[in-house]
C-alpha cells in the first residue's frame, strides 16, 4: 500500500512556533535543520559540548549556543543530530539526566532507537524527521524556496500531538513543499541500512571496482576502464532519477538497451539476490547493529583497514588523474572528512 504524502495543506510550522527547539550537534543535518527552522520563524537553540569548533560557526549564524545539558533542560523538542555511534553516550551523559515528562526527542535516522542503543523514559515522546537528502541539499533547496522530501515516524507510547510536531518540524525544514511520507522507526532504519549496504554504497562501489578490474586485467587501459565503469555512471543514474529505469532505457542506444536487458541479469543474478536477502536478514535481526557497535567500541580497526585498502585501489589514482582534465567537475578534497560530534 503506497504511503500517504503530506503537503503544505496538512503540514504547517504553526505547531512548533511557540516551542523551544534544541538542535544537538551542528554538523550536516544539524546546521540545515537549525537554519531552516530559524528562518521559518521558530525559536532554535544549539547544544554543543564545551570547546566545540562549531560554537563560533553557530554563533556567527545567529544562534544562541549552550551546552547539551542546558539545551535539553530548556527545550521542548530536542533533535539529536550527532552520529549514530555517539548518540548513546551523549544521551546517557548529557540528555537523559535533563529530560522531563512532556519533552520530545527527535531523530533524523532510527538506528539508535530501533536497535535499543537509546531507551527513552516514559512520558517522553520520540519522533523522527528524516529528509531524504544530505544537509547541504536540505539547506540549498530551502534557500531556493523549494524542499527535500522527508520521512516522519512516531514511536509507540508518544503523546497524541507527536505526529503534529513531526509534521510541523518537517514543514519548518522545507519538506512540505516536496512531500512528507509517514513510516516507522523499524521501516526507515532497515530499508536505509539495506539501501546503503546492498545498492547505493556497498553494491555500487563493489560493482564499479569489479568492472574496472575486469577490463584492466583483460589488458585494457585503466583510463578506458575508468570512463566506462565509473565516470559514465552519473549519466545513467541521472537519467534514472529523472525518468526511472524505463526512461533511462528510452534515452540510450538500442545496442546499449539490448546489452542492458540481456546481460544485466547475468551480473545481478539469483546469487546476488540471495546475498542481498542475507544482508537484509542481518539488518532485521540486529546482527549488523551488534557488529557495528562492537567494531566502534574496539576502536574501528577493521573499518579503518578496509577504508585504507579502498583508497589504494588503482581506480582512485586513475580517477584523480582524469578528473584533473575535466574542468566542469567541481574539485573537492574530501579525503579524511568524517562526521563528528560538533
Amino acid at each position: 500500500m503506497p504511503a500517504k504524502v503530506y503537503t503544505q495543506k496538512e503540514a504547517k510550522v504553526t505547531a512548533i512556533k511557540k516551542k523551544t527547539l534544541a538542535v544537538i550537534g551542528y554538523g550536516s543535518q544539524g546546521h540545515a535543520h537549525a537554519l531552516n527552522l530559524k528562518e521559518s520563524g521558530c525559536n532554535v537553540i544549539i547544544g554543543l559540548y564545551k570547546g566545540s569548533k562549531s560554537i563560533k560557526v553557530a554563533k556567527r549564524q545567529g544562534f544562541e549556543v549552550v551546552e547539551v545539558a542546558e539545551a535539553t533542560k530548556r527545550a521542548d523538542v530536542i533533535m539529536i543530530g550527532v552520529p549514530d555511534m555517539k548518540q548513546a553516550e551523549v544521551y546517557e551523559k548529557e540528555i537523559k539526566p535533563n529530560l522531563s515528562k512532556g519533552k520530545t526527542l527527535l531523530f533524523t535516522h532510527g538506528f539508535a532507537i530501533h536497535f535499543g542503543l537509546i531507551k527513552p523514559p516514559r512520558g517522553v515522546s520520540v519522533i523522527m524527521v528524516a529528509p531524504k537528502g544530505p544537509g547541504h541539499v536540505v539547506r540549498s533547496q530551502f534557500k531556493e524556496g523549494k524542499g527535500v522530501p522527508a520521512l516522519i515516524a512516531v514511536l509507540k507510547g508518544s503523546s497524541k500531538d507527536s505526529k503534529a510536531t513531526a509534521l510541523s518540524w518537517a514543514a519548518g525544514v522545507g519538506a512540505a513543499k516536496a512531500g512528507i511520507l509517514e513510516t516507522t522507526f523499524k521501516e526507515e532504519t532497515e530499508t536505509d541500512l539495506f539501501g546503503e549496504q546492498a545498492v547505493l554504497c556497498g553494491g555500487a562501489s563493489a560493482l564499479v571496482e569489479a568492472g574496472f578490474e575486469t577490463l584492466v586485467e583483460a589488458g585494457y587501459a585503466p583510463e578506458m576502464a575508468y570512463f566506462e565503469c565509473l565516470h559514465e555512471l552519473k549519466l545513467i543514474v541521472d537519467l534514472m532519477i529523472e525518468s526511472g529505469i524505463a526512461g533511462m532505457r528510452f534515452s540510450i542506444s538500442e545496442t546499449a538497451k539490448f546489452g542492458d536487458v540481456t546481460r544485466g541479469p547475468r551480473v545481478i543474478n539469483g546469487n546476488v539476490k540471495k546475498s542481498m536477502k542475507s544482508i537484509l536478514k542481518e539488518i532485521q535481526s540486529g546482527k549488523f547493529a551488534k557488529e557495528w557497535v562492537k567494531e566502534y567500541e574496539a576502536g574501528l580497526p577493521k573499518y579503518n583497514k578496509l577504508l585504507e585498502d579502498g583508497e589504494k585501489h588503482p581506480i582512485e589514482e586513475t580517477g584523480k588523474r582524469l578528473r584533473e582534465l575535466m574542468s566542469w567537475i567541481p574539485k573537492k578534497n574530501i579525503k579524511g572528512a568524517q562526521a563528528s560530534y560538533s
